[in-house]
C-alpha cells in the first residue's frame, strides 16, 4: 500500500482525490485546519487519517508522522474568492506554506510533489491557453499561485524530489464552495429562485471533480519532472449554455433571465484550455460530461451523504 498527504483535502478536489486514491489501495492523510467544519466533508475509511494541523506550523508534522510517503498533494491555499485574493500578506504567506510543503514533502520521504496552480497564472487570453501560454496575472491571487509554483521547483529540485506544477482551470462537484456560480445557481434553482446572472457571454471551461482528482493521481503517476501541466476538461461552451444546462436537469419549465447583473472589473471573458499536454504524458481523459457531473451532485444531495467507498 502507498501512502499520500493531502493539504487542502475537504474541497470539491481535495474529497474527490482522497476517495479515489483510497479506492487505488493508498493510505491517505488529509492535513486539516483544527476544527473545520468542512472535516465531515471526508467520508471516514480506515485508510484515511485526519490531521488537525493550521498550514501555518506544516513543518511542525516532520517529527509527528512516520517516513515513507510516496507523494505529497499540495492543494491548500488562503484567499481564493472575493478581495481576499488581492490581499497581499495573506497571497505572500501562500507562498511560503507551499515551500514548507515541499520542505515537509523531502523530510517524510516522499518522492514527488504535486502542486495545485490556477488558470489564473495566465490572466487574460483569447484562445485555449496551453503550459506556453504567456502567464501575465492580473490578480495577487495568480501572481502568487505562480511564483509558488516556480520557486517551489527550485526547492524540489534542491531537495531531490520530482516536482510537477498543475494550473487548474474551473472544477465543480459535490463539495464545492457555495460561493462558485454552479453551486449558486444550483441552490438557488433548487429553492425555486430566479439566480442574479449577467449575460453568461463568457467562454468556459468546466470539469467535474472526480476527473480533476483522476488527472492529478495521473500526474503523479506518469507526469513528467519540473513540467507545468494544464488540468480542465479541453472543451467549452458560453456560461449561459452550462447554466441553461443545469435549468434543464432540475427545473425544465424555469425561463432564466440573463443580463440581470453587470459584468465584473477585470472580468475574464475567455477561459479555455488546451490538454493536449496532459493527454500525451498520461492519457488522461475526462470521464464525465458537464450534465453527468451536474446529476451526480444532485444525486448526491439527495441521498444526503458523501461518496460512496
Amino acid at each position: 500500500m502507498k501512502k499520500a498527504i493531502i493539504t487542502g483535502p475537504t474541497g470539491a478536489v481535495g474529497t474527490a482525490l482522497a476517495e479515489l486514491l483510497i479506492q487505488r489501495n493508498y493510505e491517505v492523510f488529509a492535513i486539516c485546519r483544527p476544527n473545520s467544519p468542512n472535516i465531515s466533508n471526508l467520508k471516514p475509511n480506515h485508510n484515511l487519517h485526519v490531521i488537525e494541523c493550521d498550514i501555518s506550523k506544516l513543518l511542525t508534522l516532520k517529527d509527528k508522522l512516520d517516513l515513507g510517503f510516496d507523494v505529497f498533494y499540495h492543494l491548500a491555499w488562503g484567499g481564493t474568492f472575493g478581495e481576499s485574493r488581492n490581499a497581499s500578506s495573506l497571497q505572500l504567506d501562500n507562498i511560503k506554506y507551499t515551500m514548507d510543503a515541499v520542505e515537509l514533502a523531502s523530510g517524510l520521504g516522499c518522492k514527488t510533489f504535486i502542486g495545485a496552480g490556477s488558470q489564473a497564472e495566465y490572466g487574460h487570453f483569447t484562445k485555449a491557453a496551453d503550459e506556453n501560454t504567456l502567464t501575465k496575472p492580473f490578480s495577487l491571487y495568480g501572481a502568487a499561485k505562480l511564483s509558488a509554483g516556480n520557486l517551489s521547483r527550485v526547492l524540489a529540485n534542491d531537495l531531490g524530489i520530482r516536482h510537477i506544477w498543475t494550473r487548474i482551470f474551473s472544477v465543480y462537484g459535490p463539495n464545492d464552495d457555495e460561493r462558485t456560480l454552479v453551486s449558486y445557481v444550483i441552490n438557488e434553482i433548487k429553492n425555486n429562485k430566479q439566480p442574479a446572472l449577467t449575460k453568461g457571454e463568457q467562454v468556459w471551461d468546466y470539469l467535474f471533480n472526480f476527473d480533476a482528482a483522476n488527472a492529478l493521481i495521473k500526474l503523479s503517476e506518469k507526469g513528467k519532472n519540473g513540467e507545468t501541466y494544464n488540468i480542465a476538461s479541453g472543451e467549452n461552451k458560453l456560461l449561459k449554455e452550462y447554466i441553461n444546462d443545469i435549468a434543464k436537469i432540475i427545473n425544465p419549465s424555469l425561463k432564466l433571465s440573463f443580463g440581470q447583473k453587470p459584468y465584473g472589473e477585470n472580468q475574464v471573458m475567455f477561459l479555455s484550455a488546451d490538454i493536449t499536454k496532459l493527454k500525451n504524458d498520461t492519457g488522461f481523459v475526462p470521464e464525465y460530461s458537464f450534465e453527468a457531473g451536474i446529476r451526480k451532485i444532485l444525486e448526491l444531495q439527495n441521498e444526503g451523504n458523501g461518496f460512496e467507498n
